[in-house]
């Protein structure tokens, strides 16, 4: 199985949504691809972690010197 990717994940839950919203899956079917839905929305979650944790910004002083520092999203 290839390895997921962030990408693949949101064009996959994407698809989900749809086939949801449209609403002419059988109930069984549907809760699968809700179940579905869910975990690729927990992978997506974690890799935005990741990445966020991963991020920096620099920083320049007056002197020109450069520093680094945790990107803090608020």
């Amino acid at each position: 199985m290839a390895r997921q990717t962030f990408e693949k994940a949101m064009e996959k839950l994407e698809k989900i949504v749809l086939e949801l919203e449209i609403g002419e899956l059988p109930l069984e079917k549907a809760i699968k691809k809700f179940e579905e839905g869910i975990q690729l929305s927990t992978f997506c979650s974690q890799k935005l972690d990741e990445t966020e944790k991963k991020v920096t910004i620099l920083l320049q002083d007056q002197e020109g010197n450069v520093s680094e520092e945790a990107f803090v999203y608020e």
